[in-house]
């Protein structure tokens, strides 16, 4: 167990936790345009803040296909053809993916296999698809609309913050 604990945002609503979270991030990303920087800063401070998440991190488009980014969690997918699993067909869809059972996702890829569910958020920037920031939980249907409304205004800050 480690001696650090993860900070706590009082909240009493879901809604109200993002708010925080967001005035967090816009505060952590503040001053920096670089992509990549931002991207690794934001997806350790999601990890550390959002309960029950066992991944999440970035694949930004390269060549035509998604290639692994900054991320916290286990070792991951090098890269992911757009259009395969929750990340490529978020891409190739151009929309948020909320997945509750990703089992039941068809061509799902399973780089941990403790993954149960996944909210997959593109990142469109000038109508051009960058990337995608993944999260990941062990748990079955963790991540609801309210987590899709406030990790999609997240992404919308960190779009703000690079060059």
């Amino acid at each position: 167990m480690s001696a650090y604990s993860a900070p706590v945002i009082e909240a009493d609503s879901k809604g109200e936790f993002y708010e925080e979270l967001a005035a967090e991030v816009r505060g952590l990303l503040a001053g920096e345009r670089d992509p990549i920087a931002n991207a690794a800063n934001l997806s350790a401070q999601l990890f550390w803040m959002l309960p029950a998440v066992n991944w999440v991190g970035f694949y930004f488009m390269r060549e035509g296909e998604l290639v692994v980014g900054p991320f916290q969690g286990k070792p991951a997918c090098v890269r992911i053809a757009v259009g395969s699993g929750v990340c490529g067909t978020a891409a190739a869809e151009r929309r948020t993916m909320l997945v509750p059972d990703v089992h039941e996702f068809p061509g799902h890829i399973a780089c941990d296999a403790a993954s149960r569910s996944e909210l997959v958020v593109p990142l469109i920037k000038a109508g051009e698809v960058l990337g995608v920031l993944d999260l990941d939980s062990p748990d079955l249907a963790r991540f609801d609309l309210d987590d899709q409304a406030g990790l999609e205004r997240i992404v919308d800050i960190y779009l703000e913050t690079i060059s």
